[in-house]
Parts: C-alpha cells; structure tokens; sequence
C-alpha cells in the first residue's frame, strides 16, 4: 500500500513493515540467543558461570535503560537516521562480539547490541502506531507480534543446534549479513514518518532515568542467585527504587518531560500496560522455569528442550496476526478474557509434572499457554495505545515497554527464588545420603518437582490477576470511538 512520509514523499507501507519486523526479529532473538553456548564460552575464556551470565545480566540491564531513552530521542531525531543508527550500532556490537579475543571485549558488544536493541523495539512499535489508522493497527501490532513471540522461543533451539555442529561465534556470525541486508533495504525503504518536535533535554532526568532503572534490574537480576535477603540485593532494589520515584516527580513538573508520564491519566492505558505486562510474565515464567526442568528432571540436552517448546512459539507467531484482525473487528476485551482463561487452564498443568512426564504432555500444554499469551499480549497493548492522543504514542510506547521490561525482570526474580526456596527448604539431610543414597536421590528429585511446582502457583496467580484486571477493559475497539479525535490530532 502506498502512503506519505512526513514531508509528502510516497512510500510502501508493507516493504517498511518487512524491514522493521526483520529488524526487530534478529534483535530480540539476540537476548535468548546464548544460554546453551555459555558452557562453551566458560570453556574458552576460562571464566566461571557467574561471569559469563552478564552476557544476559548486562544486555538486560542496557536494554532496559534505552527504552526510556528512546521517547527523547524517537522526538528529536528522524525516524529513518534512528532506526538505521540503531542498526548500525547493533551491527557494531556483534562484529565485537564476534571477533572478540577475550570475555572483556565480548562483553562489550554485547552492551554495544543492547543498545540499538533497547532503541529499535520501542521505535519499531512508534511506527507501526504511526503508520496505520487505529482501526488496522491491531493488525499491524499482531504482525509485529510474530518478532516478539517466536523469536526469543527458536533462540534456545537454534543456539542448540549451532553450538552442537559449529561454534559460539558462529551464533554473531549467522547475524551480521542479516543486519546488512536490513540497513541496506532500510536506507531505501525507511522514511520519516514520525514527527520531530525538538524538545529540550533535562540533564537531571536523563541521569536519574538511567541510574535508577538501571541500579533498580540489577538488582532484581542478581535475586535468583543471591536471594531477597542479601545486602546487595535489597540496597540495589531500594535504592533503585527512589531514583525512580524521583525521575518521576521531576517528570510531572517539567514542561518538556523526557519521559511524558501524563499518558498514566488515560485509564484505558494504564490497564492496558498493567495486562500487558503480566502477560509478559507469564510468558517468560514458562520460557524461564520449562527449559530447567526439560533439562534437570528430564534429562533432555538444551536442544531437545528447544524442539519441545518450540510448537508453542510458532502457535503464538500464527496467532498474533490473526489475534491482531480479531482486535481490530471486536476490541480487547473479551480477547484478554478468553486468553488469561487459557494461560491459566494451561499453567495450571504444569502443577502435575513429574519426574517421568511426557514430552508431548508438556508441549501441548506449552502451547495452550502461548495461544493464551498471542491472544493478550499484542492486542491489549495496542487498545492501550489507541486510548492515546497520537502526540503521546512515543512517550506512551517506551513507557509501556519500560514497565514491561521492569515486570519481567521482577517476574523473574520472584519465580526464580520461589523455586530455588522451595527445593532448597525440602531436600533431604545430608546424613541420608550416606545411609541411604537412593531414598536421598528420590527425596531430592521430588523437593526439585516441588520447586518448579510452587513456581507455577505462583505464574498462575499472575495470570489471575491478569484476568480480574481484563475485566475492567472496555468493550469494542477503543480506536473506533476516538478517530475522529485522533484525526483532529493529527491535523
């Protein structure tokens, strides 16, 4: 379909779209890309496992401080310089990455890759918002939903496969001619389609905004390995905390925020993100806590473990275009409803595993699980964005994906500790093991299975909460009753 840019040029919508979701895809197929090659990473810069999970540990951490970043930078820069610096800049840190001689300088591109990751997804999504009336963007936004559900499922079967018959590098490798194929068709096809103000850049709130995300996901990163309880932890989650409380005052009193956290007062959005974001919880709860027990309980490799889950990744890419159409005729709503029933019905199987449960058991129910995330995830965050006037859809977007981000990482650490405490707090003393090895082998596999259970409980009490919150969703499609206010907006 052909449209205009911000400055009358004529451009084809579906050949931007193309560029963006291929885009995207390879980025954020890069944060669950290396879980199955750390041992060999370990293996060759000899460095133990604590080190080598800031290759995770510090790509969250950077993916998170951009996106509020983002809003500013999305206003002030034109879109087709952002997206393709953005790109570039991802290019670089896998090259680095790539190459790298030792792990201080691996570790650095992957920093550099978060980066123009954590500016790519929140521009992407502006875009898309942009680019289409509100009617077709639920469409649009389930489309965009094939690079955020499939690709960080195939990341752990693809790294599997890779890491068996080539080697790490190989995973940077396979990336860089896909990112120069994209910049290349994006200097041609990208264009300006987002509308520049030019606002004013508070030091103080760009300072706050990155000490205080960044200080506050550390420290949830470091409560799977440490604990609630450790000192390190709990300072870093304070303080963290009022760092952030104190970029938002300052945002509510600025007459040019850098992060507009007015977009809050819209009701319909501040549901919106809540439901969206414990949808990606619950997502993550499974793509978190499966791939362990696949592996530790029943003895399959990390490849084995990725083909297992991977119906349910390509369940939620068929679905969310689909989902996206339904949204657009229907509205969120009874959408959410239906999909929080279905993340519940099919975590709550997942309290019957044990240490002889069938694979295909698992991937049906994995998969019913997913078909519940396509059904919410995308389509709510997008009745979100609809309530919004269109000059807060940038400030609107990097909120929405800063809070999601936040609630990942806290959904993580809880689930992560809920599990570890549990097996912890039931395995069998020490003195069986010497007086009865396999009774203590049996009483250990089942504190382990009661671990992975209560972590379950405790994603099902976020997809309850899901659910109670869809309850206060509007009926219909939101965009349908504002575009006449929308259109004037934009005029």
């Amino acid at each position: 379909m052909i449209s205009t840019d911000i400055h009358g040029n004529k451009y084809n919508r579906a050949l931007l779209m193309t560029v963006l979701i291929t885009g995207s895809f390879v980025t954020i197929l890069t944060a669950t890309l290396l879980a199955t090659a750390y041992p060999s990473m370990m293996k060759t810069f000899n460095i133990d496992a604590s080190t080598v999970q800031w290759l995770t540990t510090g790509f969250t951490l950077v993916n998170g401080i951009m996106i509020p970043v983002s809003a500013y930078l999305i206003n002030k820069l034109s879109t087709k310089f952002m997206y393709i610096s953005a790109l570039i800049i991802y290019l670089l840190g896998t090259m680095l990455a790539y190459w790298s001689p030792n792990f201080q300088v691996l570790l650095a591109g992957r920093l550099v890759q978060a980066v123009g990751a954590g500016v790519s997804m929140p521009l992407m999504q502006s875009i898309i918002l942009m680019i289409y009336p509100p009617e077709k963007r639920g469409a649009a936004m389930g489309t965009m939903g094939l690079a955020i559900g499939m690709a960080p499922a195939i990341g752990p079967t693809l790294s599997g496969y890779i890491v068996d018959h080539f080697t790490w590098r190989d995973l940077f490798g396979m990336i860089i001619p896909i990112i120069l194929v994209v910049i290349i068709a994006a200097f041609f096809l990208m264009k300006d389609v987002l509308p520049n103000t030019s606002p004013k850049l508070d030091f103080w709130s760009v300072v706050t905004s990155i000490a205080g995300f960044g200080i506050m996901l550390y420290g949830f990163a470091e409560v799977g390995s440490k604990g609630w309880d450790d000192t390190t932890v709990v300072a870093s989650l304070i303080i963290g905390a009022a760092i952030v409380a104190l970029f938002a005052v300052r945002q509510f009193k600025l007459e040019e925020p850098f992060l507009n956290l007015n977009v809050f007062k819209t009701g319909q959005y501040t549901l919106g993100t809540i439901i969206s974001s414990l949808a990606y919880m619950g997502m993550l709860a499974a793509e978190m806590i499966l791939p362990l027990y696949i592996q530790n309980v029943l003895g399959k490799s990390a490849f084995q473990s990725g083909l297992i889950l991977l119906p349910g990744a390509i369940a939620m890419g068929v679905m969310s275009p689909i989902t996206g159409r339904l949204f657009d005729k229907y509205g969120a709503k009874q959408m959410v409803i239906t999909g929080a029933v279905m993340l519940i019905f099919g975590t709550s199987a997942f309290l019957f595993i044990g240490p002889n449960t069938p694979t295909i058991y698992i991937t049906v129910f994995y998969a019913v699980r997913m078909f519940g995330v396509a059904m919410m995830m995308m389509t709510v965050t997008t009745a979100g964005m609809n309530a919004l006037p269109l000059n807060l859809m940038t400030h609107g977007t990097a909120v929405n994906n800063t809070v999601r981000q936040v609630a990942g990482s806290i959904g993580t650490a809880i689930l992560t500790s809920v599990l570890t405490n549990v097996a912890n707090s039931n395995t069998p003393a020490k003195s069986l093991l010497t007086q009865n090895p396999l009774a203590y082998k049996d009483k250990a596999i089942d504190a382990v299975i009661l671990g992975y259970k209560a972590a379950f409980m405790v994603a099902i009490v976020f997809a309850v909460l899901l659910l109670f919150a869809a309850l206060f969703l509007q009926k219909g499609n939101i965009a349908k009753k504002d575009e006449i206010t929308n259109s004037k907006e934009v005029r």
